[in-house]
């Protein structure tokens, strides 16, 4: 069947028509045999926004393909489907098949060795069924897209955790797991594991955590043990993975800030101009740059990163905080003052 969907490419140099959009037609054509028993012309150039005449022309394709219609006359006729056909392996576009290469990387990129079979085995089949013209165009767009996802840390060593976790997520299994917090502080928990999530160049496992009796949001490098229970839990319908990363890693920036950079970073800070930092020339040559923070002491550690060059203006309450720290460094490299003893 393969073979004479593969057809499909020297009907369309037949009838010179472009590819990608007949493709699509044609399996939705095929798509809306298999959702109805019996259609009629008219009925098909309306869900496909086509005249009649290309609804006969695209029947007699699907006929030469071996795709097996048949029609009943009368007022009450139409085409319909021979009920036992499956519908072929389905024609990529090259755009599509870029998509699914892309897609396959990234996820390699991401999950690592946990994939690395899937990935190797879905690529091996694009490679097998896809053109030559279709694959080498795929190739051509591989080389000029690239896609770099990255993590803040190398997860390999955390990729049986990973696994443990996704396979104890598959059957509803409830874990126990050893935490320990940004405070290095360890703990003991049962936990209902919902989603792993990758956000921020970390991974996170989301679940409900029974120590604390509500939802949680675990760093999968700070958890040095797992295993699963033979306990199940109810995965809850109305939950949304991507929803509540989104709402439990908001934060509100509660601070306006903004700091004077001296004219030998003014190039850098303008070229780093975007939504979170907006920047704007002073007669001098420096520059102002403003941006809002929810947390005083990274915005200290920023303005401090930049040394003399970098001067806090606004909120009152930042400037304390580097005029602190700079006072405070300073005295950790003081020479001690005290008497010295002699030898």
């Amino acid at each position: 069947m393969l073979t004479k969907f593969m057809s499909l490419y020297v009907i369309f140099s037949r009838y010179n028509i472009p590819m990608t959009n007949v493709a699509t037609r044609l399996l939705s054509m095929i798509f809306l045999f298999q959702s109805r028993r019996q259609w009629t012309v008219s009925e098909l150039s309306d869900e496909l926004d086509v005249s009649d005449r290309t609804v006969h022309r695209y029947i007699g394709m699907l006929e030469e393909m071996g795709v097996p219609l048949y029609s009943e006359r009368g007022p009450y006729g139409g085409f319909s489907l021979l009920r036992t056909y499956k519908l072929p392996p389905l024609i990529f576009t090259p755009e599509e098949a870029t998509v699914l290469y892309m897609g396959a990387r990234m996820v390699q990129d991401v999950w690592g060795k946990p994939f690395h079979d899937a990935v190797t085995g879905v690529t091996a089949k694009l490679d097998n069924v896809l053109p030559d013209d279709i694959r080498q165009e795929v190739e051509r767009a591989l080389r000029s897209l690239v896609v770099m996802t990255g993590t803040s840390r190398d997860y390999t060593p955390f990729h049986d955790t990973m696994a443990a976790l996704r396979d104890c997520m598959a059957q509803n299994k409830r874990v126990s797991l050893r935490y320990h917090s940004f405070a290095r502080v360890e703990t003991d928990r049962k936990v209902d594991p919902y989603a792993l999530s990758f956000r921020w160049g970390n991974w996170y496992l989301i679940g409900y955590c029974h120590l604390r009796d509500e939802m949680r949001t675990f760093r999968i490098d700070r958890i040095s043990d797992v295993r699963g229970l033979k306990e199940t839990f109810e995965f809850p319908h109305d939950f949304d993975a991507k929803t509540y990363m989104e709402e439990t890693m908001r934060w509100e920036n509660q601070y306006h800030i903004a700091v004077q950079i001296d004219a030998e970073l003014a190039v850098r800070m303008r070229e780093r101009s975007d939504d979170w930092m907006q920047v704007s020339d002073n007669p001098d040559g420096s520059v102002t740059v403003r941006f809002d923070a929810d947390n005083l002491d990274w915005a200290a550690g920023w303005v401090l990163s930049y040394g003399k060059r970098a001067k806090a203006l606004e909120p009152p309450e930042l400037i304390s905080r580097v005029t602190q720290a700079a006072h405070d460094l300073l005295e950790a490299y003081e020479e001690p003052t005290g008497p010295t003893t002699g030898t």
